[in-house]
């Protein structure tokens, strides 16, 4: 493999839009400059280049940067070509080889989660968690691990008022600030845990997956029966195949 030094200029382009992806908003070429160390005319000439080729959008306005087109392009082919499922499907295979309970794979989607991989256990009951089901975010392990990791903003938006949550049991929030201290305990922690909320009798504990910026992209968990095995080396399993599947995509490792 290449290092920087053999091709610099890629080096500095893929950093650069690595940095603006990661940002609120456009931001100035100074800040770039400044953030990543580089000089300003390479700053300027590089983001000229990406420019030109719709990768980056200049604001004149207010002479920022921002990610462009084309960079949004490159993300719904990282979608169409499905790599968390890909990716995925072995490691939870490995995953459910180690602790003889079944896993599966979510994403986010608005206030669900979207069931990407399934890997049943032998001789463990059939779960709700099919591939291509979506259930209400906040009363799954790997939902609330992925909200967890989310920016209060970003949950205020998702849970506005008491209409957004759609429980199944007695148990689960009702209210956004129910769920935040839920997320709060379970941040601390370091895993999501969900008893019987989604079906009687079964447990599941999660971890979401990171990418570079911090943003949840997805989350593992393990489902098993109540009080069918110790929780905490479980966790330590998921929390593992998590990091490994993050460390294939490039994402955040804790």
């Amino acid at each position: 493999m290449a290092d920087a030094r053999q091709s610099p200029a890629a080096h500095h382009t893929l950093r650069i839009l690595s940095y603006l992806s990661a940002q609120r908003g456009p931001v100035p070429a100074a800040t770039v400059t400044a953030a990543l160390g580089l000089p300003r005319s390479t700053v300027y000439r590089l983001l000229g280049v990406m420019e030109q080729h719709g990768f980056v959008i200049h604001y004149p306005e207010v002479e920022r940067y921002g990610i462009g087109l084309a960079a949004f392009e490159l993300s719904s082919g990282f979608a169409r070509q499905e790599p968390l499922a890909r990716l995925g499907a072995p490691i939870l295979a490995a995953l459910v080889d180690r602790v003889r309970q079944s896993a599966h794979l979510s994403v986010l989607h608005g206030r669900d989660v979207i069931y990407l991989v399934e890997e049943r256990a032998p001789g463990r009951p059939p779960l709700v968690t099919n591939v291509g089901v979506r259930l209400p975010s906040h009363i799954t392990a790997s939902g609330r691990a992925q909200l967890a990791a989310l920016p209060d903003v970003q949950l205020r938006a998702l849970f506005p008022n008491r209409a957004a949550f759609a429980g199944r049991v007695e148990s689960s929030p009702t209210r956004l600030s129910e769920l935040r201290a839920i997320l709060i305990r379970e941040r601390r922690q370091g895993y999501a845990l969900e008893d019987g909320e989604v079906t009687e009798g079964l447990v599941s504990v999660a971890v979401a997956i990171r990418d570079r910026s911090g943003w949840p992209i997805a989350g593992i968990a393990v489902t098993y029966p109540q009080g069918a095995t110790d929780r905490a080396p479980l966790v330590t399993e998921v929390r593992h195949h998590a990091n490994e599947l993050a460390r294939r995509i490039r994402g955040h490792i804790p």
